[in-house]
């Protein structure tokens, strides 16, 4: 049974967390019944497919989709309303929504829904801590086939998502950044020194730790590359891991799956240098910066 009053306060609204959260009551009902998702399907007149893509939670379901489906199971009349409503919750449109020819996945809908985000990032700063110019000039490095249009649409919307940072529940972020990240002078010199001033402005904040990972560490735990894990606040809501890549990126949701990044991500952390030790180390970067050390190689 899901509280309703618990869903109500909640801070971090989102149609996908809500979508992915009735697809796993819908399955646990179903599973209960003994029914399977061929009967489902039969009885709906539509794919397997389908029905499983619901209850995964990728695709939505209408509320007489749900409605049907849940009198086949057999469930009472107040499970049956609960569930209604939240896939009428779920069709309602995010607040990236007009931003969506530019969004690939799920990603930022589950960002929005929340409560705390550990990110491990060994190539560039994270979105939620980018500054707008060095947003810019990422991504007219990384994507030379964006329109001008496309651009500004994915930069506005990445200066969006910094909002869960600074609103009245503000989620909890913990990042690791590799050193490579603060090395590598992306928008030149001066968008660079304006980045490590925007990370110091957040590391400042008391729901943020920035861990920078040094150099000197050598081999570590998280070479294979970056990661975010994604926390939820109630417990039905699995928790996540996403691997980012150039086609949109890759959801992992198994238990032993997230126990294996946790675990990397815990050694990663205590590999890295302290918090504190971070922020020195990035205010010294602004006055002396790595990209412009003599031992650098030559154009």
């Amino acid at each position: 049974m899901i509280d309703r009053e618990t869903e109500h306060v909640n801070q971090h609204r989102s149609p996908t967390i809500r979508r992915r959260r009735l697809g796993v009551e819908l399955r646990r009902h179903r599973e209960a019944a003994g029914v399977t998702i061929d009967v489902v399907a039969e009885r709906l007149g539509c794919s397997t497919s389908k029905v499983s893509r619901i209850e995964t939670g990728h695709n939505s379901a209408s509320p007489a989709d749900v409605s049907n489906i849940l009198d086949i199971y057999g469930v009472d009349a107040s499970i049956k309303s609960e569930l209604v409503q939240i896939a009428r919750e779920a069709r309602q449109k995010g607040w990236w929504h007009p931003y969506s020819t530019v969004l690939t996945g799920a990603y930022v809908g589950l960002e929005t829904a929340a409560r705390s985000i550990r990110a491990y990032e060994q190539q560039l700063v994270p979105g939620l801590l980018q500054s707008e110019e060095y947003a810019i000039a990422l991504l007219r490095g990384a994507r030379l086939d964006d329109a001008e249009q496309e651009l500004k649409q994915r930069v506005r919307v990445r200066m969006e998502r910094q909002a869960l940072l600074i609103q009245d529940d503000p989620i909890d972020l913990r990042v690791v950044l590799d050193e490579a990240v603060l090395s590598r002078p992306v928008g030149g010199d001066e968008v660079m020194r304006g980045q490590l001033i925007k990370l110091i402005e957040v590391a400042r904040l008391p729901n943020v730790t920035l861990q920078i990972l040094p150099f000197t560490v050598g081999a570590h735990a998280a070479m294979d590359g970056t990661f975010v894990i994604l926390e939820f606040e109630e417990e039905g809501d699995a928790d996540v891991v996403f691997i980012d890549n150039a086609t949109g990126g890759l959801f992992l949701e198994k238990s032993e799956e997230l126990r294996k990044y946790i675990s990397i991500f815990d050694t990663v952390r205590g590999a890295a240098l302290t918090a504190d030790a971070s922020l020195e180390l990035i205010e010294m970067l602004v006055e002396e910066p790595l990209w412009k050390s003599k031992r650098r190689v030559s154009d």
